[in-house]
């Protein structure tokens, strides 16, 4: 027993010292959509914590590249349908991780530390 609360209270000391933080997936994104909708798509990916790094223009319509958490994409394909009046086409690839934003992680932890609170109960 003395054992485990000394490594309990190791381990509190050194997640305090270190500062962990949250990461989460960021995915590249490719999106083909009709000209007149872009705007409309780009400001939904804005409003999604993603950022827009290029659009190239393909016959009528245009492709958007972009960075985008996953989970702001986890629903994506009836939202863009809906935009686009189901003439939109995305593809989603891994890129990298990044910190999530604090008031998010805050969020997150909270959720988290409730959700243990009734598993326990």
């Amino acid at each position: 027993m003395a054992f485990k609360v000394a490594g309990s209270l190791a381990l509190k000391k050194a997640m305090e010292t270190a500062k962990p933080v949250l990461l989460e997936p960021i995915m590249n994104m490719k999106i083909t959509v009709p000209e007149e909708t872009m705007g409309d798509v780009i400001g939904d990916l804005n409003s999604r914590r993603g950022k827009v790094v290029g659009v190239e223009p393909k016959a009528n319509s245009q492709i958007i590249r972009a960075v985008v958490p996953m989970s702001e994409v986890l629903a994506y394909s009836s939202d863009l349908r809906s935009m686009t009046s189901d003439r939109g086409l995305f593809t989603t690839e891994f890129s990298h991780y990044e910190e999530v934003p604090g008031h998010l992680a805050q969020k997150i932890i909270s959720e988290s530390a409730a959700n243990q609170k009734h598993a326990n109960h």
